[in-house]
């Protein structure tokens, strides 16, 4: 999008052959110059400190940007924020689309609020078009109540192709959410099966939503994502679905017991309840923070933190990796001879990929 600077109309004039003259929709506008000032990262710190939203939604921004300076600039706003995370609960929120995701955290984090205080960052991430790469990020406009709530926070960010649905740069926007004082983050995913072990590996609690009618145990059993949950809560409990939905119930408890102890000593529940309604939200909370009290006289909440903090140094450095290796300009320049190799049958894609890797540790020496 063109900045209403450089365009040819702003602010009242229109730029014609380099001579500015009059709007035809409103001559009487004086045109502005906007000169916003760069932030610092001392400016960024500080204002995250104090809870500053517009801060840390720029911050956010910051950590999103793909550009070098900027990236410089994010990590060292993270390095001095992480002595002040870690103080909150984080709350993951999975379920196929059409579930009620949105519509269930409008209402869990009015719950939550109201009950227990603090202040409540939404982390929702939306699709990106494979063709376009663009997102809607629609997920805000679902959360009628909590988006005007003055001690919420919600960020919609895209997923930009990142596994499990869940942006590349979640983790590190959840340490800048706790700095600014939010005691609980909820991260909503895409909600596209298997692959949620990405929000698994930075959330507390991983709560599935399901609905009635989306199969038996045997087909509970075959998703690998009821392995990862610690509750999992039928949504849309109300009306006419009432007996579906308890019939449900029923059916992903049975599954649930052919499963393997989870590593937490933790047994997940499965619970019913209506996020438009608002009928069990309490009894989810209920279960949230029963577990948590769980796990932390356990020392299992400790222990997954740094199993996370672990998968995460892991996942950077492969990150970094990939980063060099395709923006490395030689790697570059042999891409497309290497992938037309492979198009025109004269290599298999395997050789063609040894190839450029050799060649890449090569340069390396």
């Amino acid at each position: 999008m063109e900045h209403p600077e450089n365009s040819s109309e702003y602010a009242g004039l229109v730029v014609n052959n380099g001579v500015e003259q009059p709007s035809n929709i409103n001559p009487y506008l004086k045109r502005k110059r906007f000169a916003r000032r760069q932030l610092t990262a001392n400016d960024y710190v500080e204002g995250i400190l104090k809870g500053d939203t517009s801060i840390l939604g720029q911050a956010v921004t910051l950590v999103e940007s793909t550009h070098p300076a900027h990236q410089q600039v994010a990590q060292e706003v993270i390095e001095r924020c992480l002595p002040h995370s870690g103080n909150s609960v984080r709350i993951g929120i999975s379920g196929v689309p059409g579930a009620g995701k949105s519509t269930s955290i409008d209402e869990f984090g009015l719950h939550v609020l109201k009950e227990y205080g603090g202040k409540l960052a939404v982390l929702a991430i939306d699709p990106s078009s494979e063709r376009t790469k663009g997102s809607i990020l629609g997920d805000k406009t679902r959360m009628e109540k909590l988006s005007v709530h003055p001690d919420s926070f919600i960020r919609p960010s895209p997923s930009a192709g990142s596994l499990g649905g869940v942006a590349r740069k979640t983790r590190e926007t959840i340490i800048l959410c706790e700095a600014a004082g939010y005691d609980k983050i909820f991260v909503e995913t895409v909600g596209v099966g298997q692959s949620e072990t990405a929000c698994h590996s930075m959330v507390d609690f991983f709560l599935l939503i399901q609905l009635a009618g989306t199969g038996d145990e045997l087909q509970g059993i075959k998703r690998g994502i009821m392995e990862m949950a610690d509750g999992i809560v039928i949504n849309k409990c109300d009306g006419n679905n009432v007996d579906k939905c308890q019939l449900a119930a029923t059916q992903f408890r049975n599954a649930l017991h052919l499963f393997p102890m989870p590593e937490s000593g933790w047994t997940p529940q499965v619970l019913t309840y209506s996020g438009f309604y608002g009928y069990g939200i309490k009894e989810v909370w209920d279960m949230i923070f029963q577990y948590i009290d769980f796990v932390k006289a356990s020392g299992y909440f400790e222990h997954r933190r740094n199993e996370q903090s672990k998968y995460w140094m892991y996942e950077s450095i492969n990150e970094q990796l990939r980063n060099s290796f395709f923006q490395n300009p030689t790697i570059s320049d042999m891409l497309l001879a290497e992938e037309k190799s492979v198009l025109d049958g004269q290599k298999t894609s395997f050789v063609a990929a040894k190839q450029l890797l050799d060649a890449y540790f090569a340069l390396l020496h």
